[in-house]
């Protein structure tokens, strides 16, 4: 496996994910870690296919430090915002739909997959900037609009998956 910068970046991404767990979400090394993940998440793929390093090896690391860097706000953030029920229970939804697509993608196409399309890349920018607006913005109309996004990427990506992975 050959090192590459870009996925020393990505693998910063998961170094930098875990003390956002012990930092208070109103500090400045909160906003400071979450900012360079964010950073780290949009430049790894662009420097891996600058410099000719795009691997599987690389992808996969990428969508492992996606995961780790989600869960972990996920465990920080959602605890403190206050949503409704029906919030919380789509959210749920959204889960189940990516886990679900994960599983029938690995069963139809013995690997696993995490699909880079123009709605996943959205849900994530606008999951990215979620936390940064919860003092300006009330969480009800934001997380909505968010899954909403999500909702949408969740049933492209079973299509994608599943549906078109027949066709081939």
């Amino acid at each position: 496996m050959k090192k590459s910068i870009a996925n020393i970046i990505t693998g910063s991404r998961v170094a930098f994910s875990l003390p956002l767990l012990f930092v208070p979400i109103t500090s400045a090394w909160f906003y400071i870690l979450y900012l360079f993940c964010g950073l780290t998440d949009m430049i790894d793929g662009m420097i891996a296919r600058k410099t000719g390093a795009v691997s599987k090896f690389g992808e996969n690391l990428d969508t492992v430090a996606d995961f780790v860097f989600m869960a972990v706000c996920v465990v920080k953030l959602l605890p403190m915002i206050s949503l409704s029920i029906w919030l919380r229970i789509w959210i749920a939804v959204i889960a189940m739909i990516k886990v679900i697509n994960i599983v029938l993608g690995f069963i139809r196409r013995k690997e696993l997959m995490a699909l880079h399309t123009v709605f996943n890349k959205t849900a994530g920018l606008l999951l990215f900037l979620l936390p940064l607006t919860l003092q300006f913005v009330d969480p009800t109309y934001s997380f909505t609009v968010v899954c909403t996004i999500a909702t949408i990427a969740a049933i492209q990506e079973g299509y994608d998956t599943t549906i078109k992975a027949n066709d081939k």
